[in-house]
């Protein structure tokens, strides 16, 4: 991208090793655009690696949880609930130590210095470099977190330490959850960021290289090493900034269609909606920032279950018909029947119905016209349903339609004013990465009877602000985009959890952005 202006695009597979095929999409459109690789200012990558990793337990650490809360936190141990397959793959080695806090700061129980020692050289011993340190009420008081990593690094220089105060909200279970599957993937993150690193430097691009996270903002790239579980959500959030930029709408409705589902997010102010509550990432509750996502089913792969017997029949009942949710995925070119293959699939009653062109018509079944209208019908009632599900009111959405597979989504849908198909909609995710700015969170438990609260707010903002700027954004862009105040009632005084969001624009603005997905 030059500015605002996309010079050229490229949609590429996915390979086996993580630097290749972000090489021949960066390649490709430095060719295509005729620029060379020392003009790119900087680099933006949205990667599902790590998320691909816990859905599909390979390639994760073994782990050493070291729980600060006993004795009263030892009723539910950690990992309790995790898929089998999961907590097999970790095998983590736990520690159930003294310490933790009250929810008003009070401490349970001192800090055992020895004992986290004593933790720290056994897992030494065994090899286990990713460590995960948890304490009870951690984000009102992170110092014992603080503390027991520092006495992990003196005893384990080689470690890789996750606290847990960095990344969740005050529940404990959750945010407990989410330092576990941080130290997870941490030899992962290390290796792909390197293998990012390496795949720009054989280019010849020398700029910074930044990764999108959960919040649609950008990290640098060695925070995101440290904090993989950060860029987790960032396919559907770059997905929904890049429809936003595209369309100039900043509140709507964004559906991105995939290959194997369709997935389904609010804009508000041009910011993807949080979710508000613990969301699930490969089978385990976490409750750090993620998008608000409805995933459907539904995507260009997407089999349909139909008797080929019936394909000739002008009428048919519920039970015939099942679109998904299974779907062949990145091997359309080679199983969909528009490429010769023998599954039928959405994008052949898509382009069945005049709705997309590729592939080889000639190729399709003989679907009647009853047959084909009632597959599409059953799709579009399909979206329909998802867009409700995701309205906050009664009344009529904008409905951005972006992704590879848009031409599922018709240029009218019930409950929609209308649908807005933006140019470069099939890469609005990268566009979405390589607009993206810096941000910043600041995330506290304030109590308004030991500091007063204007002045409480203007400190939070400012550390907000100041953050944003280290990141690398420029001071004068800086904007407070999102502070909440949820005051607690079960904590002594006027005490709130102060919650402020600052973005910016990345320092020297790029003369050229590349960005490969």
């Amino acid at each position: 991208m030059n500015g605002a202006e996309v010079v050229a695009w490229t949609k590429q597979p996915t390979t086996a090793d993580v630097g290749s095929g972000v090489a021949a999409a960066i390649r490709a459109v430095l060719a295509d655009g005729r620029v060379a690789p020392e003009a790119v200012a900087s680099v933006m990558i949205g990667t599902t690696h790590f998320t691909n990793a816990l859905v599909e337990r390979n390639k994760l650490d073994r782990v050493g949880i070291l729980r600060l809360a006993s004795p009263a936190g030892e009723a539910l141990p950690p990992m309790t609930g995790w898929p089998e397959a999961l907590s097999a793959q970790i095998d983590a080695k736990t520690y159930l130590l003294p310490g933790g806090f009250e929810f008003d700061g009070r401490e349970i129980a001192p800090l055992d210095k020895s004992a986290v020692r004593n933790a720290a050289r056994e897992l030494r011993a065994m090899g286990i470099d990713s460590i995960a340190i948890s304490s009870v009420f951690a984000p009102v008081n992170p110092s014992m977190e603080e503390r027991a990593a520092a006495l992990v690094a003196e005893e384990h220089p080689e470690a890789r330490v996750t606290v847990s105060h960095t990344l969740g909200r005050i529940g404990f279970v959750e945010r407990e959850n989410a330092a576990i599957l941080n130290a997870a993937l941490g030899s992962l993150a290390a290796h792909v960021v390197a293998s990012f690193e390496r795949a720009l430097a054989e280019i010849g691009i020398d700029a910074p290289l930044y990764l999108s996270q959960n919040d649609g903002t950008l990290i640098s790239a060695s925070h995101a090493a440290a904090y993989p579980v950060l860029t987790i959500g960032s396919g559907p959030t770059n997905s929904m900034r890049g429809a936003a930029f595209l369309t100039g709408v900043r509140d709507a409705i964004v559906l991105d269609v995939g290959g194997t589902t369709t997935d389904l997010g609010v804009l508000a102010n041009g910011f993807p909606r949080e979710s508000s509550v613990a969301v699930d990432i490969g089978g385990v509750r976490i409750n750090f920032r993620m998008p608000d996502i409805l995933a459907l089913g539904l995507g260009g792969g997407t089999r349909i279950h139909l008797d080929p017997a019936r394909y000739g029949a002008e009428g048919i009942d519920a039970e015939e018909l099942r679109v998904g949710p299974d779907s062949v995925g990145f091997r359309i070119t080679e199983q969909a029947r528009l490429f010769g293959g023998t599954t039928l699939t959405a994008s052949d009653v898509a382009v069945a119905a005049g709705r997309a062109r590729f592939g080889d018509p000639a190729k399709l079944p003989a679907l009647s016209e009853g047959m084909r209208d009632a597959v599409w019908a059953r799709m579009q009632a399909m979206l329909e349903e998802a867009v409700d599900r995701m309205k906050t009111s009664r009344g009529e959405v904008v409905l951005l339609a972006v992704g590879g597979g848009n031409f599922l989504v018709p240029d009218s849908l019930h409950g929609a004013t209308r649908v807005v198909r933006p140019p470069h909609a099939a890469v609005a995710n990268a566009v979405g990465a390589a607009i993206a700015q810096v941000g910043a969170m600041v995330d506290q438990v304030v109590s308004f009877d030991r500091e007063p609260r204007e002045a409480a707010l203007e400190r939070l903002q400012t550390e907000a602000r100041d953050q944003a700027i280290a990141a690398g954004g420029i001071p004068e862009t800086v904007e407070i985009v999102e502070m909440d105040e949820v005051y607690l009632s079960y904590l002594p005084g006027r005490a709130a959890q102060v919650r402020v969001r600052a973005v910016a624009d990345l320092a020297g603005t790029p003369a050229l952005a590349a960005h490969a997905h």
